[in-house]
């Protein structure tokens, strides 16, 4: 199995980094980290990284993965990654996205009319890419896979492993991994959270969120133009 892991500057660490660990432990699979080169690049915190293989090299994928992070903003006007994941899409078994990479999949025309969740700061827009927004933390529609914010990519890589492999594949590597969270609060959705917290930290995503629906907007209105 070729798995394509698309990285680009300014990802979110956790987004590629925990899914990528698990996904290559299929057996038989290769994972590639994928971008339009193989020169160095940073995280949104500034950690440098390699991309192991270009769009130009990595041949059909038959997994593309789509992490999320800041650098998507970019991603939501760039045609020619846009255009390498429409490509890719043609020839794949399975697509999946992780925190805000759906919208980047959704850019790329991909999650039209499809059942799809993102990172909660997020999840409204992905009616602006004709998905159906679904509240859950995994979200399968025929063999789109997309996954909420951040951790939630661990839970959509062993889904992603269960259909792409087996339940016994994936259950052993979640064993391998002592997957077995305990987290020490119970804040780790806006519905669980305290709505001060939810307030504070949708005030703090707002400009963000703004941006993306300005650029999905406008992305919307030149392909319905065109």
């Amino acid at each position: 199995m070729n798995i394509g892991m698309l990285v680009f500057p300014d990802i979110t660490a956790i987004d590629y980094v925990a899914p990528a660990d698990l996904l290559v432990r299929i057996p038989g699979a290769q994972l590639h980290l994928v971008w339009k080169h193989t020169d160095p690049v940073r995280t949104e915190l500034g950690w440098e990284f390699r991309p192991t293989a270009s769009f130009d090299t990595c041949g059909q994928l038959d997994m593309l993965v789509v992490p999320g992070g800041p650098g998507i903003e970019a991603l939501l006007s760039d045609g020619e990654t846009l255009a390498f994941l429409a490509r890719q899409a043609q020839g794949a078994q399975w697509i999946v996205g992780i925190c805000t990479g759906p919208l980047v999949l959704g850019a790329a025309g991909l999650l039209q009319g499809y059942r799809a969740t993102c990172h909660w700061g997020s999840h409204e827009l992905l009616s602006l890419v004709g998905a159906t927004p679904v509240d859950k933390r995994v979200v399968v529609d025929r063999n789109r896979i997309t996954g909420a914010g951040m951790t939630s990519g661990i839970d959509c890589a062993l889904q992603a492993i269960a259909l792409a492999s087996s339940t016994e594949v994936a259950q052993g590597i979640q064993l391998f991994a002592e997957y077995d969270p305990e987290p020490p609060f119970d804040t780790g959705s806006p519905h669980k959270a305290p709505a001060s917290l939810v307030q504070a930290a949708r005030a703090r995503l707002h400009p963000i969120v703004e941006r993306r629906r300005a650029l999905l907007t406008a992305r919307h209105a030149a392909t319905t133009a065109a």
